[in-house]
């Protein structure tokens, strides 16, 4: 087979994120280009977690799909989550040890989900256990049901390592690692370096697990290998096995990132781990420098640390998410009255208030577009897959410096938190741009000097000989503060004419929207993480007959009216179809904002869970060929 889907699900803390992990390395040894996504709860341990994982041997999976091929629970609860998931062939996966588990006896189940599953079972005239959820998938969906004793599988592990049981018992997540694998075509060698990547120098967690695979490996009998997928197209090379947290920190560090500042939160604080984690580069035994990684108290300290530093000349950003931007907001006025060069790299989660601490959505356009009372300029760019964050992170960092203002760079959890083989990005055209410095300065100097055009020379605090003002009121060249209104006029409209600027040298087709040609019957538009999903569904939709289009927002703030416009005006109307990630189709509202074009079409999902292909598939043809204005989204446990 070309590709395999599954979803391994578990108690939070048990390993599910380290099973990802080891998989996604295994699979990309092979050659394998793979995709994984991870939903969990906000809660450190204990709640249902499960990761979204597809394989393909031909072509990087760009978003998550139903229909998984394998189902594999670590507990009772992930069965009953999922087990309506299943589909003709999927192989489900469960501790035949747990099979009378009822939903009651279960704690962390929310009681929503346990009464649908009683519902769901009652109906179909089964019990509400387990087994009656494996029985119930076997019978109504086609399931292939594969009990194993956990129990006994960990037991021969305790015999075969000299252990006592309670040790073993931590190498449970192995259990569903190799059956996976094992079902999946993929040799004991895989898996051992994937274990041997994740665990560098640990020999110990390496035998003991590799042991586990093998005792699985025995379980499985004949199924195993019985969904092999096919040799890789090509064979492996060099590529990243990477979040997009991960991709973003290394944007930065290839923009000459100097300072990042954070206080923890989901899900952006990954991104910061990763930079603490190589704070000091080196790079054939020589050192590159580093880039000092600082936590701070809370989110106005983190901006107000990155805005200072930034004035010294360092290249500094912050990164965090909804709530956390909500408290940064008046630093972020006071760095665009203050022209302060600042990158806020902002991940989306559901919202409002703590809302979905985990849990996805494009919800916050809105919140970086608009923020802050008053005016002030500021460049929002949204990200749509794990290279456009890399390249992204690089580009913020050059307009803020370029154009002295802050930089919003949005992205959200679904690609946060996916992981993906990523072939190294091309480093050719990278440049560093660091604006408009100020060589020299005497003691006359005007940080806000506007004489020759609204981007001033800058000097830098603590330059030789210089001496400068910065205020949070209106202020004069000089940045005295200054209420009069002929001042204000000339200042504000210079600050404000900067946009104008940016939207003349970056260009409005490719780098603030891109149209992926496809067909003509219609045209999706959309941005960030929606890019994946769009795209696959294009793709399966062009096998039935139908043709479509892409239109890629990636730049909202200066937006690409002229280019957008003309993409809009070359489509039927009742052909355009935005589709987003929250209630209200921000961004569509926003190109009529930008535009005047209303788009009246509108697929929307605002659960919390990622947008799949078949869902947003189906969604379009009920748009193109069944006359339906509006199609709301909600698959996904």
């Amino acid at each position: 087979m070309e590709e395999a889907r599954f979803l391994l699900g578990g108690p939070q803390g048990a390993g599910l994120e380290t099973a990802a992990q080891v998989l996604t390395t295994a699979y990309a040894v092979r050659g394998y280009r793979v995709y994984s996504m991870r939903e969990y709860f906000s809660n450190i341990k204990g709640r249902h977690s499960y990761i979204l994982v597809r394989v393909n041997a031909r072509r990087l999976p760009r978003a998550p799909r139903e229909g998984p091929d394998i189902i594999a629970g670590l507990d009772a609860e992930s069965v009953f989550t999922h087990f309506t998931e299943a589909r003709e062939g999927t192989i489900l996966v469960y501790d035949s040890g747990q099979a009378g588990v009822s939903p009651e006896r279960i704690p962390s189940m929310e009681r929503e989900l346990r009464k649908r599953v009683r519902e769901t079972l009652s109906r179909g005239g089964y019990p509400p256990t387990v087994e009656g959820a494996v029985t119930y998938a076997r019978d109504v969906l086609g399931a292939r049901p594969l009990p194993l004793d956990f129990r006994g599988i960990l037991g021969e592990l305790s015999k075969r390592l000299g252990i006592p049981a309670f040790k073993a018992k931590r190498f449970a997540n192995t259990i569903i690692i190799a059956a996976v694998a094992g079902l999946t075509g993929l040799e004991v060698g895989d898996l051992r370096e994937g274990f041997e990547r994740r665990f560098p120098g640990r020999r110990d967690v390496v035998e003991g697990n590799t042991a586990l695979v093998e005792v699985v490996y025995d379980a499985l009998g004949d199924l195993r290998g019985s969904l092999a997928l096919d040799e890789p197209l090509e064979p492996p090379g060099e590529y990243f096995v990477v979040s997009g947290n991960d991709v973003v920190a290394m944007g930065k560090v290839v923009g000459g990132l100097r300072i990042q500042t954070y206080y923890p939160i989901t899900p952006a604080a990954d991104e910061s781990f990763m930079l603490e984690a190589h704070e000091n580069l080196d790079a054939d035994g020589s050192s590159l420098g580093g880039v000092v990684v600082f936590q701070t108290e809370d989110e106005i300290a983190a901006i107000s640390a990155a805005i200072g530093a930034a004035l010294t000349g360092a290249r500094a950003a912050t990164a965090t998410s909804g709530p956390g931007f909500d408290l940064m907001v008046e630093a972020l006025g006071w760095a665009g009255m203050n022209e302060a060069p600042v990158v806020v790299t902002y991940y989306q989660r559901g919202g409002p208030s703590t809302g979905l601490p985990t849990r996805g959505g494009q919800q916050d356009l809105y919140s970086a577009l608009f923020s802050g009372h008053g005016e002030y300029p500021r460049i929002v760019v949204a990200s749509g897959d794990h290279e456009e964050a890399f390249y992204d992170a690089v580009k913020a960092l050059n307009w803020a410096e370029r154009y002295q203002l802050p930089v919003i760079h949005l992205l959200d959890k679904f690609l946060a938190n996916s992981i993906v083989t990523l072939e190294p990005p091309s480093l050719e055209g990278v440049r560093i741009d660091r604006g408009l410095l100020a060589g020299s300065a005497g003691p006359e100097y005007r940080r806000f000097d506007k004489s020759g055009g609204p981007i001033s020379p800058r000097a830098l605090l603590g330059q030789e000989g210089v001496v400068m003002w910065y205020t949070g009121d209106e202020h004069d060249e000089y940045g005295h503060i200054s209420e009069d209104p002929v001042n204000r006029r000339e200042m504000h409209r210079a600050r404000m004419r900067k946009l104008e600027v940016a939207a003349s040298e970056i260009p409005e087709e490719g780098e603030r929207a891109v149209l992926y040609e496809g067909g003509s019957d219609f045209l999706l538009v959309g941005w960030g993480s929606v890019k994946g999903a769009a795209l696959e569904a294009i793709e399966l939709l062009r096998g039935e007959g139908l043709r479509g289009s892409y239109l890629h927002l990636r730049v909202f703030e200066p937006f690409p009216s002229r280019y957008v416009l003309e993409v809009l005006r070359s489509f039927e109307e009742d052909r355009v179809i935005a589709v987003e990630a929250n209630y209200l189709a921000q961004a569509a509202r926003l190109v009529a904002m930008n535009t005047g074009y209303r788009v009246a079409r509108r697929i929307l999902k605002w659960t919390g869970r990622p947008i799949y292909v078949g869902e947003l598939s189906r969604a379009i043809v009920r748009i193109v060929e069944g006359g339906s204005v509006e199609e709301v989204l909600d698959y996904g446990a």
